[in-house]
């Protein structure tokens, strides 16, 4: 029953009216509710997600300044550079060498306990003393060529500059393994009272584990994370160390690291959600974080959208069969008889019985079905009067307009007492009239108007003394296709007059049939002059209405195939200075069958 009551279109438009009207409150609050929430719950993720990498971004630039400027303040101290060149000669007294040595260690020492995000300080020479804060070891130094070492020569190239290095064990502190995780901030030291020279280096080592506390108390979600690259997307900070000074692996992650966008979305194996803070020395903070972790609330209140929705429309399309059923049943009636009248049975009459709308609805059916079958006789009469009129008036267009031409090149041949060429020419008329206005009815084949235009061009050659060439090429059946007399005649004609005359040279015609779908395409080709701009312009515009720019003879084609054809059917015209095309495209006016 539910079946056979969807079918039935009135029975569906009211079961939809209702199952509108039902959800249409239920759908657009919960929808507005839904994509306010969604907004509102995106900014927040955003702006949290935004000022959640700021806050990280002002903690490391904090322990980030504050190594800066303790690698400042060595770097400045004179009595320093005065004890690294000092300690360098042999010759100085091992009492103030000692003395030296003692001032530089407390003073590194001091600056340490200063400050309680430095760890270790050094003072590297590639040769001589070196000194070092806490247990800085000699021994492992001596192991190193710190010529070799990248940071040496970056600090070298940097000319005094700071060098920062990613997350790396120490080298150069304690008697056992390397297990002090530092970040370095490396310089060279120079001397300010000798032409600059480089006379050591300067290292300051932070505190690596208390920088990736910091990283690991900011949280994306539940499983987002942060790390920090450098401006060439290469990572310095991660809390997973084997990524340490390794390029960030995902492409897509890395070009959007590198470009200006603060928050970005990329894909690895699910999407992601991204931001990244510029940090003080050049560096970038990145926090990435699956996308369903942060809209996991979104994705909750949208299934609460959509069961809302899908429950209040059942209860409406239970509700839609009900009345439907109620309304529909007279209509069904009423639908019956109009079937039947779309078959063409005007006898048909309802005899519904109702006071209602329905009721009067029959009572007007079966007056417009008598008026109905009234207009139609009227309709039909008065079309086969118009078509009638139409087709005696191409006919008694086309025909003088032909006959005076040829006459007027008779005419033309008398008046220079041309007899044999007059001669020649009544013959030719004589045959073409024959050929032409011998026959009856309104179509002939293609072949048949070629013949025709054969003839014609025998009084065109006769009146203007030069030679026209025929030449034609048809594919299968085109030559037996059924078109109005004289359609290709007034083309040929035009082309010979307008185009090749002119040249007063030999001229050739070329007429190329074609199979399309349901009809045909003739292309009627000459190599004339062709047309200027403006006038091809002016054709053209004129192909699909009445135009007094155009001739009688392409009045008539334009005519004739807007009669006589399927609304797709047209003429194009193209034209250059080696000549002009006119491409007739006949489609039948019913499809797979003859025209009209």
């Amino acid at each position: 029953m539910i079946f056979n009551l969807l079918k039935k279109r009135f029975a569906t438009k009211v079961i939809v009216v209702i199952l509108i009207v039902c959800l249409i409150p239920t759908v657009s609050t919960s929808f507005f509710f839904y994509y306010a929430a969604s907004n509102i719950i995106k900014e927040n993720v955003r702006e949290s997600s935004l000022q959640i990498a700021r806050q990280a971004a002002d903690s490391l630039n904090y322990i980030f300044s504050t190594g800066s400027d303790m690698s400042n303040l060595i770097y400045s101290n004179e009595r320093i550079q005065e004890i690294v060149k000092q300690n360098s000669n042999e010759n100085l007294p091992i009492s103030e060498f000692e003395a030296n040595r003692e001032y530089i260690t407390s003073f590194l020492n001091s600056s340490i306990y200063s400050s309680s995000f430095v760890r270790i300080i050094y003072v590297l020479k590639d040769e001589g003393v070196s000194y070092g804060s806490g247990t800085f070891s000699p021994y492992k130094l001596s192991q190193v060529n710190l010529k070799e070492l990248s940071w040496v020569k970056e600090s070298v190239q940097k000319d005094g500059e700071l060098v920062w290095q990613g997350l790396q064990y120490d080298k150069f502190t304690g008697a056992g393994e390397n297990t002090e995780l530092v970040l370095s901030i490396s310089r060279v030291m120079k001397d300010f009272n000798n032409k600059l020279d480089n006379i050591a280096y300067i290292q300051v080592c932070l505190d690596g584990n208390a920088i990736l506390d910091k990283i690991n108390q900011l949280k994306l979600g539940k499983t987002g994370r942060f790390f920090v690259v450098d401006d060439t997307g290469m990572i310095m900070i991660d809390s997973n160390l084997q990524n340490i000074n390794k390029p960030v692996q995902n492409k897509a992650l890395r070009k959007l690291i590198l470009s200006d966008e603060l928050e970005f979305q990329f894909k690895e194996d699910i999407p992601y959600y991204g931001v990244k803070q510029k940090m003080t020395n050049g560096w970038s903070i990145v926090g990435v974080v699956p996308i369903r972790e942060i809209t996991g609330e979104l994705t909750t209140i949208q299934r609460i959208t959509i069961l809302a929705s899908i429950l209040f429309g059942i209860v409406s399309i239970f509700i839609g069969i009900i009345i439907a059923k109620r309304v529909t049943e007279p209509v069904n009636v009423l639908t019956s008889q109009m079937k039947l009248v779309g078959k063409g049975n005007f006898n048909v009459r309802t005899n519904v019985k109702s006071i209602d709308e329905i009721g009067m609805m029959s009572i007007e059916f079966n007056q417009m079905i008598n008026q109905v079958e009234q207009l139609l006789k009227q309709v039909k009469e008065e079309q086969f009067q118009k078509q009638e009129a139409e087709l005696r008036a191409i006919k008694h267009r086309i025909n003088p307009h032909f006959l005076f031409n040829t006459l007027s090149t008779i005419r033309w041949l008398v008046k220079f007492n041309q007899t044999e060429r007059t001669n020649d020419a009544l013959s030719a008329l004589s045959s073409l009239l024959e050929a032409n206005m011998g026959k009856t009815g309104t179509f002939v084949t293609v072949n048949e108007e070629l013949e025709i235009v054969k003839k014609f061009l025998v009084i065109l050659q006769i009146r203007y003394e030069q030679n026209f060439i025929l030449k034609t090429r048809f594919e299968r059946g085109v030559e037996d296709f059924l078109i109005p007399r004289m359609i290709i005649q007034p083309i040929v004609e035009n082309a010979i007059f307008h185009g090749i005359v002119p040249t007063n040279k030999e001229g050739t015609i070329s007429i190329i049939g074609r199979n399309i779908t349901d009809g045909v395409e003739i292309e009627i080709r000459d190599n004339g002059i062709g047309f200027e701009i403006d006038v091809l312009k002016k054709l053209q515009q004129a192909t699909n209405r009445t135009n007094s720019f155009v001739g009688i003879g392409l009045r008539h084609v334009y005519d004739s195939v807007k009669l006589y054809f399927h609304k797709d059917s047209k003429v194009e015209l193209e034209s250059s200075q080696e000549g002009t095309i006119v491409r007739l495209i006949l489609r039948s006016k019913t499809r797979g069958g003859d025209h009209v």
